[in-house]
C-alpha cells in the first residue's frame, strides 16, 4: 500500500502488505459429515486398496509399489489397524524386490532405487522381520550412492538430490549402519543447499521447496546437526507457507495440498516451530480432504483420494496432537514407539 502525505512525499508501508507475492487457494465445502475424523472408512479405504489388483489405478501405479505399500501400512499402523492387512503377502513381496547389488526396487523386474530401499526397510520395520532381505547388502548399496561431495545420487544413473541424503541417512539409521558412509560429507552438502530465506533445494542454488526442506532438516536431525540450521529464518518461510483455507503450499503462488500437512509440519517440528502456524485451521483443511463415502484423503477437498494423501493426513493430524493416530515420529515418518523400540530416537530442536 502508497500512503501519500500532506507534504507530498510517499511512501511504503511494509507492514500493510500482507504478502509479496500472489495468493492462490481453494474454499473449503461445508460438509458436516468431514468435519469429524472418518477413522473407520479410512481404514476400509486402505484394506480395500490392495484387494482391487485388477483396477487400473493400482497397476499403472506399479512404479511405486513399494511405496505404496509402506504409506498403506504406516497409515493403517497408525490407526491401530496394522494386523488387517496381509504381512506374509507383503514380506514374500519385498524379498523378492530385493536385487544381487543389494538395492530394492518398486516392484519386480524394475530397476533398485534408494527410496525403495528405504520403503523396503520402512516396511519391515513395522513387521519386525529385517531378516527378510539381505541387511548387508543393502547397507553396500547405499553407502556406495554416496559422492565425493557428500552428496547421494538415488540409483546408478546419477540424479543427486537431497531426498536421497535423507532416504540414505534414514535407512542406515533404522539399521544401525551410519558408520558405513562419510556422515559429516553428508552434513557439508546438505548444508550448501541452504538458501537465503532459510530454506533448502534439491541442489545447491535451486528454489526452497517444502519436500526438499523436510529432507534437510530429518537428514540433519538424523546427523545430530540441527545447529547449523537458522530456525528462526526457517520456522518463518514454513509458516508462510499456511494459506487463509488453513492448508499448507509447498513454496509461494502454490495452492494447498493436504501433503504439505507432513513436509511442512514435520520441518516445523523438528525445528521446534510448530507452535508458529494455527493448528485449528490446518485440522480443518485436512478433515475437510477425506471423502466421507469412500474414506482416504485427497490432496484438495473434492480431489480423487489415495494412500500418499491419506497417509499423510493422518501423519499431519499426528502432528497435531489428534490422540485418536498413534503419535508420529517426525523424522521418519513411521510411529514414535517404533523409532523408540528401534533406539534411533533424533535430537530434535527444542
Amino acid at each position: 500500500r502508497i500512503d501519500t502525505f500532506d507534504c507530498g512525499f510517499r511512501i511504503l508501508r511494509p507492514f500493510c502488505i500482507k504478502m509479496g507475492t500472489p495468493i492462490k487457494d481453494v474454499k473449503l465445502p461445508d460438509i458436516p459429515e468431514r468435519k469429524n475424523l472418518l477413522l473407520k472408512k479410512h481404514a476400509d479405504y486402505i484394506a480395500a486398496y490392495d484387494k482391487n489388483k485388477d483396477d487400473y489405478e493400482y497397476c499403472v501405479t506399479e512404479y511405486l509399489r513399494m511405496s505404496g505399500i509402506y504409506w498403506g501400512l504406516t497409515a493403517m499402523d497408525l490407526m491401530g489397524k496394522l494386523e488387517v492387512m496381509n504381512k506374509q503377502e507383503v514380506l514374500k513381496f519385498v524379498g523378492s524386490c530385493q536385487h544381487s547389488c543389494g538395492g530394492v526396487s518398486a516392484c519386480v523386474n524394475h530397476d533398485p532405487h534408494l527410496l525403495h530401499t528405504l520403503s523396503a526397510v520402512q516396511i519391515l520395520a513395522l513387521y519386525d522381520s529385517m531378516d527378510v532381505i539381505d541387511v548387508e547388502g543393502v547397507v553396500k548399496f547405499t553407502a556406495g550412492l554416496q559422492q565425493a561431495d557428500g552428496s547421494f545420487v538415488g540409483d546408478k544413473w546419477g540424479e543427486v538430490d537431497t531426498r536421497f541424503s535423507l532416504c540414505a541417512l534414514a535407512t542406515l539409521a533404522l539399521l544401525g549402519r551410519l558408520d558405513a558412509v562419510d556422515v559429516k560429507k553428508a552434513v557439508h552438502f546438505v548444508i550448501s543447499c541452504m538458501n537465503f530465506d532459510g530454506g533448502f533445494g534439491c541442489v545447491p542454488g535451486s528454489e526452497s521447496h517444502a519436500g526438499q526442506v523436510y529432507c534437510c532438516v530429518g537428514a540433519l536431525a538424523i546427523a545430530d546437526s540441527l545447529h547449523l540450521v537458522d530456525a528462526d529464518a526457517l520456522g518463518w518461510w514454513l509458516c508462510e507457507r499456511q494459506l487463509p483455507s488453513g492448508g499448507l503450499n509447498g513454496r509461494p503462488e502454490k495452492l494447498p495440498d493436504v501433503c504439505y500437512s507432513w513436509w511442512v509440519l514435520s520441518s516445523l517440528k523438528i525445528i521446534g516451530r510448530i507452535h508458529w502456524i494455527s493448528k485449528e485451521k490446518l485440522t480443518e483443511y485436512i478433515l475437510a480432504c477425506q471423502d466421507e463415502e469412500t474414506g482416504g484423503f485427497s490432496d484438495r477437498p473434492g480431489d480423487w483420494v489415495d494412500p500418499y494423501h491419506t497417509l499423510f493426513g493422518l501423519a499431519g493430524l499426528s502432528l497435531l496432537g489428534d490422540d485418536r493416530i498413534k503419535p508420529i515420529n517426525p523424522v521418519y515418518c513411521l510411529p514414535q514407539y517404533l523409532i523408540e523400540k528401534l533406539k534411533c530416537v533424533p535430537n530434535l530442536i527444542d
